[in-house]
Order: C-alpha cells, then sequence, then structure tokens
C-alpha cells in the first residue's frame, strides 16, 4: 500500500503542471484503479512459511501418499491429474524446470538457439548452460513453461541454474547479469500468481530475498553455509533444505533451530525421503 500512495502522490504531482482538472482526476482515478489490481494481484500467490514440511521428487512417477505439506515435482513429467490429485489431499505444489541451462529432452529445447548455448554442465548429460544476458531470447521460454505450470494448477515454480555467473559456463556472465536474469523470472511467475523460488544461490540473498517467496538449496549443512539462509527466515519465508550424504544426526538439530524445512534425499531425486523425528 506504501507503493501504491507514492505512485498516487507522483500522479498529482505531474498532473498539477499540465491538463484540465478533469482530465487529471481521470487519469488519477484510472491509475489508482491499476494500482490497487496490482496491489490486490500481488497477494494472491501462495507464501509458504518457515518449517513447513516438504517432498521433492524429480524421477520416477510421483508418489502422491508422502506426508508433506509441499510437493516439488517435476513440470514436464507431472500430469495435471497429478496435481490435482495432490491439492485434492490439501498440498501445495511446486513445479521445477531448468531455466539457466538447456536439456536436450525437453519439448522445447528446440526454441533455445545455437547462439545462447555454452558449455556443457558438468555432470549433467545432455544438460547445457545458456546465455541469461539473452533476455530477448529467455523470456518467451519461461513464459510458455510458466503458463504450462499455472494450466495444470501449481501454486509455485521452481527455477534451477538461478547461478550460472558463478559457474564455467563459456559466456562472461556478471553479478548484474543474475540479478537481471533472476529478477524477470520472479516478476514474470508474480504476474501469472505463482510463487517462486531462489534456487541455492546464496550470494545474492541480500538482493533478491524481498522478490522471492522461498528458497531452495542444497547441501547447507555439508558446506557449513545454512546460517546464509537466514534472511529468509527472518521474513517468514520457508527455506526448502536437502542434503544428500550426511545423516540426518548431524544436521537436524541445526536446521530445527534455524527454521529450515529438511529433507535428506537420494542424488537422483526420486521418491525415498527422510525426514527429521518430530
Amino acid at each position: 500500500m506504501r507503493g501504491l500512495a507514492l505512485v498516487l502522490t507522483a500522479l498529482l504531482a505531474a498532473g498539477a503542471c499540465g491538463g484540465t482538472g478533469g482530465e487529471r482526476a481521470a487519469e488519477t482515478a484510472s491509475q489508482g484503479k491499476a494500482g490497487r489490481e496490482a496491489a490486490g494481484a500481488a497477494a494472491t500467490w501462495w507464501k509458504p512459511r518457515p518449517r513447513v514440511t516438504w517432498q521433492w521428487q524429480l524421477s520416477g512417477r510421483v508418489d502422491t501418499s508422502v506426508r508433506a505439506q509441499v510437493y516439488d515435482v517435476d513440470l514436464f513429467e507431472t500430469p495435471a491429474a497429478t496435481v490435482a490429485r495432490l491439492k485434492k489431499a490439501g498440498r501445495r505444489t511446486i513445479c521445477y524446470t531448468a531455466i539457466g541451462s538447456a536439456e536436450n529432452w525437453r519439448p522445447d529445447f528446440k526454441r533455445f538457439p545455437a547462439r545462447v548455448l555454452g558449455k556443457k554442465v558438468e555432470d549433467w548429460p545432455g544438460e547445457r548452460w545458456v546465455d541469461i544476458r539473452r533476455l530477448d531470447v529467455l523470456r518467451p521460454i519461461w513464459a510458455a513453461r510458466l503458463d504450462q505450470c499455472r494450466k495444470k494448477g501449481f501454486d509455485g515454480v521452481e527455477p534451477d541454474w538461478m547461478d550460472g555467473y558463478r559457474h564455467d559456463t563459456g559466456f562472461k556472465l556478471t553479478a548484474r547479469d543474475q540479478l537481471a536474469f533472476n529478477r524477470m523470472l520472479a516478476s514474470m511467475a508474480h504476474q501469472r500468481g505463482l510463487a517462486i523460488g531462489l534456487k541455492n544461490d546464496l550470494d545474492q540473498i541480500p538482493q533478491l530475498v524481498g522478490v522471492m517467496d522461498f528458497a531452495v538449496d542444497e547441501q547447507c549443512a555439508q558446506y557449513g553455509e545454512c546460517g546464509r539462509l537466514l534472511p529468509f527466515v527472518k521474513a517468514g519465508k520457508a527455506v526448502f533444505h536437502a542434503e544428500y550424504e550426511l545423516p540426518l544426526s548431524r544436521f537436524c538439530a541445526t536446521s530445527r533451530r534455524l527454521g529450515l524445512s529438511l529433507i535428506r534425499k537420494p542424488l537422483e531425486l526420486t521418491a525415498q525421503r527422510q525426514a527429521c523425528p518430530a
């Protein structure tokens, strides 16, 4: 509402410089209505709170019997019927999709022109980095994926590879490039009423915690980085935390104290899941 007040104040001030009183009033009323509609839309998407339980499954048929409040599953591989089944059971759902890279098995891979494809993503066959500076190319691809996510009934989206500037992509990416790209992703998700998470990009949490609705992090306990995710928790936003190698006994107490939503998963992200004891 503070932003709306500033917009109206600026419009009134600008109107004093020209035009009739009726015209200024009509313009102000129109802009005010648009601002109120935008403010209303901003309140419509899901905002997960800290400590919510979650399941993360990106391979195999989704097991809908897992006792978790949130499911994070693959956008392309998960049928709308599965999303509907989860929602009927009271679960929230997140669609996973890589966008900082291009995967050659995805149905829209041909939409990535050769000029935006970079080096291979290490350890992930068939996957290549993309030039995130080319927002003109990536924006329509992202829009189509978000539209599919929304059409299937998902509540939010997990974009993967949001930290390409920290990798050897084949492009001279900067932190500024990454911020512009990640903010674009967030803006377009919110325009469609979808929550969006920040994936692994710990260095830019201070700049992005205000526009992202949750965080997804891998192995912060193993690398001693979980404390860096606290800005999300302090902002009342969930941190979905996954470990692959450490036993639960090594990080349950710390994650619980920090307010993270913790699970232990196999690297293949099958349905198998371990959670800390209640």
